[in-house]
């Protein structure tokens, strides 16, 4: 069944109920906003149920979503609220709720801010380290409720210029509430009437308790700086509003300062509700960033993808080796833990934090890095630099070919991280021929020393060896190892999307047909894979996966479909939230959001299915 959701950018979206599931506010009904190196979670009644802090990776100050009683909240809303809605300011990551009761209308403003005059292109932190939550009575008059209420409990001191915040489990924090109207404690309620404004600033790190006042010119600076990054898009396509919010997702996904990017902003969303597959998704994945960067960089932002190269590169360098996903810093994720204490998103535990999927053995990792490069080393700005490769880089790159080329025989756990034992996965010797094929043409085209001659013939030899031993004769399809049997996986679609299989090879053609019709969750949904058909050692199904469905509209609109593919692709972009924003997975049967969430995977389906839909029709200029 699909939901339809309001338009992406609505001026004047429809005010519609606070509705709430086990006392937890639907994913639909979250907005989010970040500074570059953290982000918070902001609900359709005024909450903020989510918030890390100093960055993206750090314990939750907020984390009501995962418990509504013992998470914590920072909370402006109205007594007596009947109805709201949101939407971003346009071409920003500046979101306004507004809150409707049946004495008046209020709108609340809220961003993490950026310094004034800040370039998030930059490899400099633009975040002020503050949230600037600013209310508005529209008409009427409303009984303001703020509380703040970080997890744990905070003791409180009064100052002149507010309060001073100690949270009681995170000693580490300094934080600094601001007003202009006078705070009484963590909760106070203000009787404001049309016109009246109640100003919050909640800030940390550095105090700002001697800067001006000003929040709606710090506001102003903050749209101000997302719109002169925006200026950087280039796009002509379908849902050309909906693509321009999905790149400013992924720059909230974004840690500005390094290059890292998240695969997602939380932890622990249950997909499904009531299972157990409650993963910790704060962590930067090379295959995801790399994905991102792509997408950012067919769009215009070419920047991201060179700060991620270099950000990877050093990791691995650091790690001797690649690992699947790194914390921002290039370090290690943390090991996995269960939290006991908090009973997860509609009482859905576990909550965990750390990720240990961490130390998998996936071999996608070398074509990631390796694709990644030989893209970055094709951009204009490159060329017009007339840099040269320097050594100790091509060095890098030559020895994760090398890798390649032993590792596509071995065992791993592939691109989904199964929790089972390690098979030859398809896709992960794919990507192992993307590394030796994008070796070899970096060497060939720069005229770099290296055993090119030999990385080439084992390219063409592993991509003959694909389509001979994965495809299954009696199934008619490509499998998802090595060993054929018929078993799909969707990631077979994106075989042709890194240029493995031509979209149009006659197995490939059967293979899209195959996954289109087995893995289907109705209405242009997609499974991963069968669980019944591929064990991968935890209990339980999932939902349908997002990414996977633009997957298959890519492969349409390759294939010449094209009146198919842009069918797929608006009911696909029909799906988004109110906002424009979607999450890892989707529940078949009702169309509820599941899993982490904004999820950067699914907002790259929306950016690279609309360039490749607009290319693809007749007459585009490639």
């Amino acid at each position: 069944m699909m939901r339809k959701r309001g338009a992406v950018h609505d001026p004047d979206p429809p005010f519609r109920p606070v509705r709430r599931r086990q006392g937890y506010l639907p994913l639909e009904d979250l907005g989010v906003i970040g500074d570059g190196s953290t982000a918070a979670l902001v609900g359709l009644d005024g909450s903020i149920a989510w918030m890390c802090l100093p960055r993206f990776d750090s314990d939750p100050l907020f984390c009501g979503l995962l418990d509504r009683a013992r998470g914590g909240h920072f909370t402006v809303t109205p007594e007596d609220l009947v109805e709201a809605r949101q939407r971003y300011e346009p071409d920003t990551g500046v979101l306004i709720t507004e809150m409707r009761t049946a004495t008046g209308l209020v709108r609340v403003t809220d961003a993490l801010t950026v310094r004034p005059g800040a370039d998030l292109s930059d490899d400099l932190p633009a975040g002020r380290h503050e949230l600037v939550r600013s209310a508005v009575v529209l008409s009427g008059h409303v009984r303001l409720q703020v509380t703040v209420e970080p997890r744990g409990g905070c003791a409180a001191q009064t100052l002149f210029s507010g309060l001073q915040l100690r949270p009681s489990r995170r000693p580490d924090l300094r934080l600094h509430l601001r007003s202009n109207h006078p705070l009484t404690g963590l909760h106070s309620i203000h009787d404001l009437r049309q016109g009246e404004h109640l100003d919050l600033v909640l800030s940390w790190g550095r105090f700002h308790r001697h800067h001006r006042f000003e929040a709606e010119a710090t506001l102003a600076d903050t749209a101000q700086a997302w719109r002169r990054w925006m200026k950087h898009f280039h796009y002509s396509g379908p849902q050309e509003a909906l693509v321009r919010r999905a790149a400013i997702t992924l720059k909230v996904c974004d840690d500005w300062a390094n290059g890292a990017l998240v695969a997602a902003l939380t932890s622990s969303l249950p997909a499904p509700v009531g299972g157990v597959r409650n993963w910790d998704y704060r962590y930067a994945w090379i295959r995801d960033a790399a994905y991102a960067v792509f997408a950012l960089r067919r769009i215009g932002f070419t920047g991201e993808a060179d700060a991620f190269l270099g950000w990877v590169l050093d990791a691995v360098e650091q790690s001797r080796s690649p690992r699947i996903m790194y914390n921002l810093d290039g370090g290690p994720v943390p090991d996995e833990i269960e939290d006991t204490e908090l009973e997860g998103y509609r009482r859905s535990a576990p909550v965990r934090w750390g990720n240990g999927a961490a130390d998998q053995r996936q071999h996608d990792v070398y074509g990631e890095i390796l694709d990644c490069a030989d893209q970055w080393l094709r951009t204009d700005q490159w060329l017009r630099s007339g840099r040269q490769v320097q050594p100790a880089l091509w060095a890098g790159l030559a020895g994760l070919a090398d890798a390649a080329e032993q590792a596509w025989r071995q065992p791993d756990q592939g691109i989904w991280e199964v929790r089972s034992d390690g098979r030859v996965f398809t896709y992960s010797a794919a990507m192992c021929q993307v590394a030796l094929d994008r070796a070899a043409a970096i060497g060939e085209r720069l005229g770099l020393p290296g055993p090119t001659t030999s990385w080439r013939a084992s390219a063409d030899r592993l991509r003959r060896l694909i389509l001979e031993e994965s495809w299954d004769e009696d199934a008619q399809t490509l499998s998802a190892h090595l060993d054929g049997g018929g078993v799909l996986d969707a990631s077979l679609l994106a075989l042709p999307l890194r240029h493995v299989v031509p979209a149009g090879h006659p197995r490939m053609t059967a293979t899209t047909a195959a996954i289109a019709e087995r893995l289907s969750a109705g209405d242009g949904l997609l499974f991963r894979y069968l669980h019944e058909e591929s064990p991968d050692g935890l209990p339980g199904d999932e939902g349908a996966f997002v990414l996977c469905s633009f997957w298959l509209a890519d492969n349409l609109a390759a294939q010449g479909r094209i009146d198919e593919a842009e069918e797929l692709y608006t009911s696909l972009c029909a799906r988004t939230s109110p906002l424009g924003l979607l999450p890892e997975q989707i529940d078949p049967t009702t169309g509820d959001f599941m899993g982490n969430f904004p999820q950067a995977f699914s907002h790259i389906g929306i950016i690279a299915s609309g360039v490749n839909l607009a290319r693809a029709k007749p007459g585009a200029r490639t």
